[in-house]
């Protein structure tokens, strides 16, 4: 029995990690659940269908909602820091999938605490860089990006100093072989419109800008020890192959399965055995058609700023991240044009990179002002531009 701290429980990922631990009441058990307090309904069934030990809020507006309505047994933690409180439990494993920078500092305190930690929150440890991995103990970190699981399954495969480089690949979005004149009018509501995957909203916008897979660049070269020039983005429209790994004797192991997150999920849940039946396999008596096809950098430009901030290091990831979440939500509410998503980044990163705010130290208190400066400046670039 593996017990279990899940962080952002009601937003997609934190949903479908609870649906995978339901179906599996023989070997996890929840014992702890934090939400940002947007869907709270859910997060009350949630704690009365798993009677957790302890369920954290960020505000005293969200804990007394709250009151009267979990189980007697239940404790209701609160306050900025109570995820991260949360996520110091002792555990067996954290599921950290609150969406954006918020999950830094529950990523540090999951490691501090010595827990595994089943990372969703891709956002922290792009921003965290070496902070994060330097925190963590070998194999403490587990990926939960379906893309990022898949590298971990296929580097079974040989040694680390085998490794040529690693093949990450890219749906294309909702808008793939589009030149960018063509994405000139985008609406959100076509953006949020996801072939193949079915997602939260940032995430989803994401995708269509394809600014999800400049962040899985970085992420992939962090958690695997791999250069950045080592890393290859492909466009693979129906999201079957995950990712690859290529070894230096030619030879180029995929993992492959149906779009389903719960496949992932099970795997870091109980990492590093599988599931058994953790998602439906191929139909191979059924002609099966993957294609491959490469990036369209001119479309779609976030994929070389996300390597340009690589590569830069110090807080330019998280002037990337921030920059970016910020733009998102000027699209969703019409204030700003799709492609103005990545050329309003574009515009903050240069800024930043100009000046030496990038050769300070890293700590937390830098990469949280490197956050705070970007999300002002883009919002300022955002009411200058309309």
């Amino acid at each position: 029995m593996r017990d279990v701290v899940l962080l952002g429980s009601t937003g997609s990922i934190g949903s479908q990690t609870l649906e995978v631990i339901e179906a599996h009441p023989d070997r996890f058990r929840v014992i702890g659940l934090s939400a940002g307090g947007a869907h709270l309904d859910a997060l009350i069934a949630q704690a009365n269908a798993f009677t957790p030990d302890v369920v954290a809020v960020p505000t005293p507006a969200a804990a007394a909602a709250l009151d009267g309505r979990l189980p007697p047994s239940t404790a209701v933690w609160t306050g900025p820091d109570a995820s991260g409180r949360l996520a110091a439990l002792p555990c067996d494993v954290v599921v950290n999938a609150i969406t954006g920078a918020a999950g830094l500092e529950p990523t540090l305190a999951a490691l501090a605490a010595g827990n595994t930690l089943a990372l969703a929150n891709k956002e922290s440890l792009v921003i965290g860089g070496e902070l994060v991995t330097s925190a963590a103990r070998p194999g403490q970190i587990v990926a939960v990006d379906s893309e990022h699981s898949a590298f971990a399954q296929a580097l079974r495969a040989g040694r680390s100093d085998e490794v040529r480089r690693l093949i990450l690949t890219a749906s294309g979005g909702p808008f793939r072989g589009r030149t960018r004149d063509q994405l000139t009018d985008v609406t959100p509501d076509q953006a949020l419109a996801h072939p193949t995957w079915n997602m939260g909203r940032i995430i989803t916008i994401n995708s269509a800008t394809l600014m999800n897979k400049g962040l899985e660049l970085l992420e992939a070269a962090l958690l695997y020890g791999v250069d950045l020039d080592a890393i290859q983005v492909v466009v693979h429209p129906t999201s079957d192959v995950h990712s690859m790994v290529e070894f230096h004797d030619g030879s180029t192991i995929a993992q492959c399965s149906p779009p389903d997150m719960k496949l992932p999920i099970a795997l870091a849940l109980n990492w590093p055995e599988r599931l058994p039946g953790a998602c439906r396999p191929f139909d191979w008596s059924r002609p099966i058609d993957w294609h491959f096809e490469p990036l369209d950098s001119d479309a779609f430009p976030s994929v070389e700023l996300a390597r340009r901030c690589g590569r830069a290091a110090g807080t330019a990831p998280a002037v990337y991240n921030a920059a970016n979440e910020i733009c998102v939500d000027a699209f969703c509410d019409g204030r700003l044009g799709f492609l103005g998503i990545v050329d309003t980044v574009t515009a903050v990163v240069d800024e930043h990179l100009t000046g030496d705010a990038n050769t300070a130290g890293l700590s937390v208190d830098s990469v949280l002002a490197a956050d705070a400066w970007a999300r002002g400046r883009a919002a300022e670039l955002i009411e200058v531009a309309r």
